[in-house]
């Protein structure tokens, strides 16, 4: 099995004032909370988003597991649409003690280079600091914090940074190589 290298970065928000919001994209651009766990909807998201850069380890979820993770307090999906047609996502996770992780967050390739993944990362961001206030039981956010990777898009990195998150951590890891999977079974990446 061929492997490669895979650096990781961790990056961190400790205030809210550390974001730094991207300008809001021309056009009709909308980012709306997915409020009714659904695993379809998830699942699309989550492979048409990162099917062409490698996302693969919750492509064997099953529905019911699906459904665990999306039905827990503090776990919220933010999907911006331009024009109606879903873009891209972004999916929050409280932790303990006030830390909330966005766990993914990214485009669907045709909707990449278009502004949106900025004005997406800032408005999730800001989700992720008032998360409290819409999950009672949770304590408010002292931290936000996420991880890029080498094998992500190649802005990711940059965007992080923009939007104020400051490096923590760094991580290079020999991995499988593994195909890009597309979307869905057989489909080939744009």
């Amino acid at each position: 099995m061929t492997t490669i290298a895979v650096t990781t970065w961790s990056l961190e928000q400790t205030a809210p004032t550390d974001l730094l919001p991207a300008a809001v994209p021309e056009g009709d651009v909308r980012v709306v909370r997915s409020e009714v766990p659904s695993p379809e909807f998830s699942r699309f998201l989550y492979a048409s988003v990162g099917g062409d850069i490698r996302w693969t380890d919750r492509l064997g979820w099953t529905y019911a597991r699906w459904l665990e993770h999306l039905d827990r307090p503090g776990v919220e999906t933010w999907v911006a649409y331009d024009r109606g047609t879903p873009a891209g996502y972004v999916e929050l996770e409280a932790q303990d003690d006030g830390v909330v992780e966005i766990v993914y967050f990214g485009l669907v390739a045709a909707f990449r280079g278009r502004r949106i993944g900025g004005h997406l990362l800032s408005y999730g961001t800001a989700r992720a600091w008032d998360l409290a206030e819409r999950w009672p039981g949770v304590k408010p956010t002292t931290r936000v914090w996420l991880h890029t990777c080498s094998k992500d898009g190649e802005y990711a990195l940059d965007n992080y940074r923009r939007r104020g998150f400051r490096l923590f951590d760094t991580k290079v890891e020999e991995e499988p190589e593994v195909a890009t999977p597309g979307p869905w079974p057989g489909a080939h990446p744009a």
